[in-house]
């Protein structure tokens, strides 16, 4: 069956199929097939745009989707405390964060150097190694631009780069320990990214400020919400596009 709501809101709104798709970044073919054939549902992100383009709730056009206050509800529900900055969070927190994982441990920085220099972390990584726990550390390909960019933008030029040596320089003892991955990336992060199992912590990049003064979101996954999920999923991108090294010097790679 057609999606007749969907087909009538684009008529309302006087728009053409090819102009609609124009809009949304699709074709008119794509389009096309959303109205006439309910199986070929949009992704989430053009759902969104494609109701407010037509000034309608996703909840009208999809019915089976939530409305807009359900899905604002459910994020509120993640989010357990919001500091204003990562200076405030207290010491104790990532160890007890990561002291929780059972299955995803995971850390994606570009250095997160203060984070290597902290031996309670470091006690709470040889102990989920030995539970069998999968470890997966993502730092900035030290010749990588993302790197070079960030470390402009932080006003510290090249000292960014010699942060991510640094930093894995101190977590050396720690590879080659069972389940513990390091990657390197050159992504251009928006976040870091802190994930222990259904937690995690989240400190924003803001331009011309250092990471330790942005603010740091601690959430959680909750049934509904989509916060939580859309900061996993960026860590297995970077986790999949990331190189993989086998020494804490293993530089010079295809991202250099």
């Amino acid at each position: 069956m057609a999606n007749e709501r969907l087909r009538g809101a684009i008529i309302e709104s006087g728009l053409t199929l090819d102009q609609v798709g124009a809009r949304l970044g699709v074709s008119a073919k794509t389009v096309e097939r959303w109205i006439g054939d309910p199986k070929r549902k949009p992704y989430r992100r053009f759902q969104y745009a494609a109701a407010s383009l037509l000034q309608c709730e996703m909840s009208y056009l999809w019915p089976e989707e939530r409305t807009s206050v359900e899905v604002t509800e459910a994020g509120n529900a993640e989010l357990i405390k919001l500091y204003p900055h990562r200076s405030v969070v207290p010491n104790r927190l990532w160890p007890q964060l990561y002291a929780k994982a059972k299955q995803h441990f995971d850390v994606l920085v570009y250095s997160g150097f203060w984070l290597t220099e902290d031996p309670a972390f470091h006690q709470v990584v040889k102990e989920k190694s030995a539970a069998g726990v999968s470890i997966r550390f993502m730092l900035g390909e030290p010749e990588s631009a993302a790197v070079a960019v960030r470390g402009a933008d932080e006003g510290i030029g090249s000292a960014m780069a010699s942060k991510v040596r640094n930093a894995l320089v101190n977590y050396g003892p720690l590879f080659g320990l069972p389940g513990v991955e390091f990657r390197l990336h050159a992504t251009t992060l928006y976040n870091s990214i802190y994930r222990a199992d259904d937690e995690m912590l989240a400190n924003g990049h803001l331009y011309g400020v250092g990471a330790y003064m942005a603010p740091v979101l601690h959430i959680q996954r909750v049934p509904g919400g989509e916060l939580f999920d859309a900061y996993a999923e960026s860590i297995e991108r970077v986790w999949e596009a990331a190189r993989p090294i086998a020494s804490p010097v293993d530089f010079g790679g295809p991202h250099a």
